[in-house]
């Protein structure tokens, strides 16, 4: 058999590479990121004995492909809309280098083996659970963006049940401390989501997404809603402590915390100008995990 030329092999190994590349980023990995996070804390909270790795590193694993299916499914619908935004036209699909066919199928299969390893590896209610939130998210709010703003409420339901899935994982039930971890990544979207729409309302004008700060240039009801939402968390976020989840050590670091998104979404509602959605996008990106460390070292500590 004739070797194949090592300048052949050379060529190839780099549009491998590439071609994995965009089928990672199809999976939105930054966005993932906050699934593991968010997923892992929830099932650390949620064990009612001694942490298995092992099954704790099944669960996030399995919850994880969900939201990655999820997200690869997402961009196979919004594939034409993605071509018309500058921050999202050269994706994979847009941009022609993975064809529909194959991202169609690269969603499906993470999604079938996602919520086949949560039903295997831990049980009916988090499977079912990561199951309602592929529907809620592909059948629900991804239709719904293109018509109307409320979609970013409905958005904002399965991107708040990670936590929960990983806390029913662990505990067997969906209680009262896995629905306080929900509400509290629930509110927190909402801040996130106006700082994102109002830095890139152009491109989703251009898109035709009709986010609050397309359908109401001058913004009032975007800050408005950052600050309703933000300023509701600052209570959530004392949840639990009240349900048993953390001590009383947790609460003045959750209610500090709260304060200074809830300070930046005010500034922001006041002055509606970039800057000042990029602070509290930052803030919001920071609040986050920091809320979620102090929740794992406190309940840890006890």
């Amino acid at each position: 058999m004739k070797p194949v030329p090592v300048a052949s092999r050379s060529l190839s190994a780099p549009r491998i590479a590439g071609l994995l590349g965009d089928y990672l980023a199809l999976t939105k990995p930054r966005l993932n990121f906050l699934v593991v996070l968010t997923s892992a804390a929830g099932y650390y909270l949620g064990a009612t004995s001694r942490i298995d790795p092992w099954l704790m590193t099944e669960a996030v694993a399995g919850t994880a492909l969900v939201a990655g299916g999820a997200a690869v499914l997402n961009q196979v619908y919004e594939r034409d809309t993605d071509k018309l935004m500058r921050r999202t036209r050269t994706r994979p699909l847009p941009d022609g280098r993975v064809t529909v066919r194959e991202a169609r199928l690269w969603g499906f299969a993470l999604s079938v083996a996602g919520l086949a390893w949560l039903m295997l590896a831990t049980n009916p209610i988090a499977a079912a659970l990561a199951f309602a939130t592929l529907v809620l998210y592909l059948i629900i709010y991804t239709p719904m963006k293109r018509r109307t703003s409320i979609a970013t409420l409905i958005g904002a339901v399965p991107g708040a049940l990670p936590p929960l899935i990983g806390w029913t994982a662990a505990h067997g039930l969906a209680s009262a401390g896995g629905w306080s971890l929900f509400a509290i990544l629930f509110l927190w979207q909402i801040p996130h989501f106006m700082a994102i729409a109002w830095m890139y309302r152009e491109d989703y004008g251009q898109a035709g997404f009709p986010m609050l700060p397309v359908i109401e240039p001058d913004g009032r009801r975007t800050g408005r809603q950052a600050v309703l939402y933000a300023a509701a968390l600052l209570p959530v976020s004392l949840v639990p402590a009240l349900v048993g989840i953390n001590s009383v050590v947790y609460f003045p670091v959750a209610f500090v915390l709260s304060s200074g998104l809830l300070w930046l979404a005010i500034r922001f509602a006041s002055e509606r100008s970039d800057a000042t959605a990029r602070r509290l996008f930052f803030g919001s990106i920071t609040y986050l995990p920091l809320l979620m460390a102090v929740m794992v070292i406190d309940h840890a500590s006890r």
